[in-house]
Parts: structure tokens; sequence; C-alpha cells
């Protein structure tokens, strides 16, 4: 059977009551996954926020399925990646395919040693029902089902938007507007905003199936499966996924002369499948979806006190998973910047580092996306040739496995060189996770002795990860309680290999194993300064008040001081 969705339940807004709830610092339109996200980001920030829908349903099919390691652990961080990662189906191989014959595998985390696994598959659906329970929650977040935005006028000062329900419109006054409406975007269509970028000239079918128990483990195992030109589809390339609850996401690539309509037809696409998955195959069709796809975005995704987050503001081809899990890494880059700005303790410039950050990462998927379409999906006979030959290759020659793109799967973008970052290094020399990187998860134990995660002690505010081997390499006590009083606030966290000697009013994670240690480079007395987005700001190999006071003010968007600002 179908998968049957919670309820969401429509009411009469307290506008249409008679009531005047007030001006809103936040209001994020659209509730799929990333404005979900946000909304409750912004609920663990105590910031009060509304969310309006236009409908009153979760996602019809699967949609996004993969989830990667890193929008996994900012999941974690909102409170919903246990009940992701339990239901979902958690996968690391991949194997591709050129023709009949198996080019090569890859392992996306061959390493131990963190919380998140590499990827999990779980239709949006379910991502959807837990982001929504977990925002029920959290008493400053209100959701607005069957709510659709139908008019928007900004001020400098704010926006009012014009809002539609089934018990007539009213209008909504907010301090900032997150607009979260996916890529057919109601907001920037109001906003006269356009897309620039590339449509590629190909179609693909979307199928999800329920396959019966019986042939799921032996046959199917719970890797990604990608082929070249497969003997049950030639010509052409095809992709299989499993998911939650025996479900399986399977995309075949149709060429840009197919009718959407007509493929989309059960007659047309169960044969397609027996082709491939054998005349015994029993399943169940559940949804069927035919797309292009595109590479395009907005030219900024801060327009006055409107933000665009996620396919809003950028589409890129599915290949690779980069569309969900960018809009979630989005979300997660913005939200603790908004919380500064409407607390007073960074200027509304930082949202400038917004556009900056997440454009970069945007382009670094678009970049990623494009190459792996081009590659299978070659234009000309001159770029198909090149095509097979490296695949004829990959199998014996590992430099043709490098050349190989069925879709370079989602990685956090890196921020290094951006106007947040401190790039002042003078002295380092250890290696390990660099400024800009996300910060790497390691196994620890937790201050109450019970065993833990790194990153579930980062996030949310900025931290100072203190490496020492005894009490003796903390840094200055007096230089680090005036570092705590900075505007935004700093929490020291000690790593040693054991919590002997440091006394009851130190923070020391015990790093058993040396994991941190290795993954980030430290060393007695060094001193890294974290986001609250998780990302590394700056490293020092010893406390220098002044230095990490000015990498605070630069990572808020405050005038760093000349000697970093000459750095």
């Amino acid at each position: 059977m179908p998968h049957r969705s919670l309820p969401l339940h429509y009411s009469t807004p307290p506008e249409l009551r008679g009531e005047a709830p007030g001006r809103r610092p936040v209001v994020i339109v659209g509730g799929g996954p990333v404005g979900l996200a946000a909304a409750i980001d912004c609920g663990l920030h105590g910031i009060p926020v509304l969310l309006l829908d236009e409908d009153d349903t979760v996602s019809t099919g699967s949609r996004a399925i993969c989830w990667s390691k890193r929008t996994l652990e900012i999941f974690d961080r909102l409170g919903v990646a246990g009940r992701m990662v339990a239901k979902g189906i958690t996968w690391k191989v991949g194997k591709l395919f050129h023709r009949d014959r198996l080019v090569y595998q890859f392992d996306l985390l061959p390493e131990a040693g963190h919380k998140m696994p590499a990827f999990i598959n779980l239709q949006q659906y379910y991502v959807e029902e837990y982001l929504i329970e977990r925002a029920a929650e959290l008493p400053s977040l209100e959701l607005r089902w069957k709510n659709r935005v139908v008019g928007l006028t900004q001020t400098p000062e704010g926006v009012t938007l014009e809002v539609e329900t089934p018990d007539g419109r009213y209008k909504v006054e907010a301090g900032w507007v997150l607009a979260c409406d996916g890529a057919r975007s109601p907001v920037r269509k109001m906003m006269g905003l356009g897309f620039a970028g590339k449509v590629f000239e190909d179609r693909f079918l979307i199928a999800d199936i329920r396959m019966k128990a019986d042939r799921m483990k032996a046959d199917f195992p719970t890797e990604r499966w990608f082929w070249f030109d497969p003997p049950f589809h030639p010509g052409q390339s095809a992709l299989l996924h499993r998911q939650a609850d025996n479900v399986f996401r399977i995309d075949l690539q149709l060429g840009w002369c197919a009718d959407p309509d007509e493929e989309k037809r059960p007659e047309r696409v169960i044969p397609r499948l027996r082709a491939m998955l054998g005349e015994d195959a029993r399943f169940d069709l559940e949804w069927v979806s035919v797309y292009t796809f595109q590479c395009r975005r907005l030219d900024r995704f801060r327009h006055g006190r409107v933000l665009f987050v996620g396919d809003s503001a950028h589409q890129v081809s599915p290949f690779g998973a980069r569309g969900g899990n960018g809009g979630i890494q989005d979300a997660d880059n913005l939200v603790w910047k908004l919380a500064l700005v409407l607390r007073g303790t960074a200027p509304e410039s930082l949202l400038d580092s917004y556009d900056e950050e997440r454009i970069r990462g945007c382009e670094e998927n678009i970049r990623n996306s494009t190459r792996s379409t081009d590659f299978i999906a070659p234009k000309g006979p001159g770029a198909r040739m090149f095509r097979d030959a490296v695949l004829s290759l990959a199998a014996d020659a590992p430099f043709a496995r490098r050349l190989v793109n069925s879709g370079r799967l989602s990685v956090p973008c890196a921020l290094d060189g951006c106007t947040l970052q401190t790039v002042d290094e003078a002295g380092w020399e250890a290696g390990g996770a660099v400024p800009g990187s996300v910060c790497p998860d390691a196994p620890i134990v937790e201050r109450n002795g019970l065993p833990g995660w790194l990153l579930n002690e980062l996030g949310h505010d900025f931290a100072l990860l203190v490496f020492a081997d005894s009490p003796a390499d903390l840094p200055d006590r007096a230089a680090l309680t005036r570092l705590q009083h900075h505007p935004v606030g700093l929490r020291e966290l000690v790593i040693a290999p054991d919590a002997a000697g440091f006394g009851e009013d130190v923070a020391v994670l015990v790093d058993r194993d040396g994991l941190a240690r290795h993954r980030y480079g430290g060393h007695p007395g060094s001193v890294h300064l974290v986001r609250p987005d998780q990302h590394l700001a700056a490293r020092w190999p010893a406390l220098d008040e002044a230095a990490v006071g000015a990498a605070l003010d630069r990572a808020v968007g405050r005038n760093p001081s000349p000697a970093v600002a000459a750095a």
C-alpha cells in the first residue's frame, strides 16, 4: 500500500478571528524539508517564527531520498536524525556498471569513528513528517497549513505578506522572510526574479516500486547501482536505490524526444521495469514521474529582507544528491546569522555572507552536477566516444576511473577564503581540518562519563576547542574569561586523553582513541574557533587573546582588527 501521511490540520488564522498577533520577526514560506529545517533552527535559537504553506499534506512520492552525512549531522543538531537513520536505509558503497560489466565500486566512508553514516535513503514524506513532529515541540514555532502567500511588499524596515486561506485573506508583517517555496517559488515570481543557467535536453523516468521481500536482500543489497548502456535499457543509463519499506527508486534515461505523458502510463513503465528486474519480478508501482533537469540559480540569494533558501534559490540535476542536501545546508548557514542580527549582536550586513558562502556552495553543486550530466548524457559523437572509451578502460585502469562521472556525491562546501574566515595561520604545522571546513566528528567520552560524539557538543553558538594533555596546557584563564564576555559569547571545550586533574570547572571531553586530535591536528595548547554551524572559523598553535577576539569579530561581520585585515 502507498504511504499514508499524517494529517495536517488547517485552522482559521487569528488575523481572521479579529485578533492581532503583531509583527513577526521571521516568516518562512514553504513547508518542505528546507523550510521546516529553517523553522526548527529558528525555534532552537528562540526566534518566534511563523511558517506558511499552501498545502495540507506532505510530499507525494519519495522525491528527495538521498541524505548525506553532513545533512544528517545538521538534522542531528535539530533533533531529528535519530529517527531518520533508524527508518532509512544506510549505505556507503556504490557500484558502477558498463553494459553488463562491473567497472568499479567505491566506499564513501571507509574509516570508522563517525556518528552519522555516509548516506541514508529515506523518502521525503518521512523526512517531512519527522520535521513537522519536531517543530510541534517548539513553543516559539507556529505552522499554518493551507495558507498561500499571494502578495508581497517590502520596505527597508520589513515585509508585508498577503495570505489566502479557505476563510479569506489576511496580511502578516514580518521583519524577515525566508522563501523556501521550491523550484517554482511564487515568492520569486512575485518579486520578478529569474534564474540564470542551463536546461538540459534530456528526460528521465522516476519510478518508485514496492518490491516483494523474497528478492530484496538476495538480489538488491543496500548499495547505489548505476549503469551506462545496460542490456535492459540499451543506449541509455539507469540508477537503482533501495529505500525504506522495501521501496526501490529506479531512474531510467529516456532521451529528449520521449513524450512525458506517454512514458508515465503503466503500460509503458512496467515493461521497462520487468526488462530491468526480470520477468518474474513481483512489485507494485507506487509513484511515477518524468522530469527534465536544470542547473540554474538566482544572481543573489538575499534581496533586502527576503532571503531565498533551497530550490527557490537554485536548482541542480539530481545526480549526486545535491538538491535537497544543498538546501538543508543553506538553512544551516543562514539561521544562526539571522539570530545574531535579531539579537543585535551582529550587524545586518552579516546576512550578506549568506549570499557569499552559499553561492559558493551552489556554484560547486552546479559545476559538479553539470559535469555529471554531460558525462551521463554526452552531447555529440565526440563526447560519446570519449565517454565510452573511459568506461572501457575504467575496469582495469585506475586513471580512467577518476574520469567516470555518474554523479559526484554531495559533500559539504569548504568556506576557506570567504569574508568571515580568518586566514592567518602563522606557526600552524600540525595538519588536520583547515579553517572553512566542516568540523570532523569523533567519538568522545562526555563529561558524565558516557560515550558520545564531538559534534553533539558543537553548534548553535561559538565554541573554542582547546587540546590539552594536562591542566598545564590550558590557556590563561583571565584571557579566556575576557573572551567569553564577547557580545556573541564563547564556550570552552577541552579535549584531552583523560579527565584526571582538570577539576570540576573545566568541561573535558575525553578523546580516548585520539581521533579528535588526529582529525583536527590538535596538539597540547592549540585552540580551534568553531562557528554555530559547526564550521571551523580559525585555529592557532596557542591562545592569542587578541587574535581570537579579532577572529570572533570577523566571524560575525564586525570589522576585524588591523592585524587580521592585513593578513
